[in-house]
């Protein structure tokens, strides 16, 4: 199996091209600068990961914006600290902030060239817009959680994605997923037969971060700890071909 294989690449965006992690630590100071002792960032992103996943599971049409304020509320009560529902609803504002990864942008103005590229995301429209910016391309098709009405992991995300690409001309044997949440779309990946790529964004910290862990790990197709690894791996194909 080779990444030139492939005609499609299917992209988790917040984790894999958007530094969610980052986006989440910062947007959170004001609650965890008022917390009686001193969470570590992997802590906080843990605690956040499982606040998220459930609201998510419990509310599956609920717009992220809107999902992103209650983890902030149980985030607020798991931690002991007063919050405003204000202050609440800035959190879940804040999508908009979170700033891409710094080799993004670039690797996706050549991926373009090579491949279709589409976003399957766990947010709404309207955020992904402003993420959209930070990203510089333009991509073949976008499909949120909003669009679909559940959250990643769910198999609907990956069914809706299927039959619509499938539309286009685009079948699975074309498709590499990318993404680096082995919880939302690895696992996923594997139980649709999807040909997928690891970019392992996390390989120098300890745990899952801001997604939830797995028991066992999901098979990887390609793993690479950055983008532009995926595309320094592409240019290498090409070369030797």
């Amino acid at each position: 199996m080779r990444l030139t294989d492939f005609k499609a690449l299917t992209f988790d965006c917040y984790g894999t091209l958007i530094d969610w992690e980052t986006g989440m630590i910062a947007a959170l100071e004001p609650l965890t600068g008022r917390a009686d002792r001193a969470l570590s960032r992997n802590e906080i992103l843990e605690a956040h990961a499982f606040q998220e996943a459930t609201a998510q599971r419990i509310s599956p049409a609920k717009p992220y914006p809107e999902l992103l304020a209650v983890v902030y509320k149980r985030l607020a009560e798991e931690w002991g600290v007063p919050a405003k529902w204000e202050e609440c609803l800035a959190y879940g504002a804040s999508v908009k902030d979170w700033p891409a990864f710094d080799d993004s942008a670039e690797s996706l103005q050549y991926l373009k060239q090579q491949y279709k590229l589409i976003v399957l995301s766990n947010v709404d429209n309207a955020s992904f817009a402003h993420s959209n910016r930070k990203l510089e391309v333009e991509f073949d098709a976008i499909y949120t959680a909003a669009d679909i009405g559940s959250y990643k992991p769910a198999p609907r995300n990956f069914e809706y994605m299927l039959e619509q690409l499938a539309r286009s001309g685009i079948g699975k044997t074309d498709i590499l997923h990318t993404a680096e949440s082995l919880f939302h779309d690895h696992g996923p990946a594997n139980d649709f037969g999807l040909a997928n790529c690891w970019i392992y964004r996390r390989h120098g910290d300890a745990g899952a971060g801001a997604t939830m862990p797995l028991a066992e790990r999901p098979r990887t197709d390609f793993m690479f700890h950055s983008l532009a690894d995926f595309v320094a791996a592409h240019k290498a194909e090409l070369a030797a071909a």
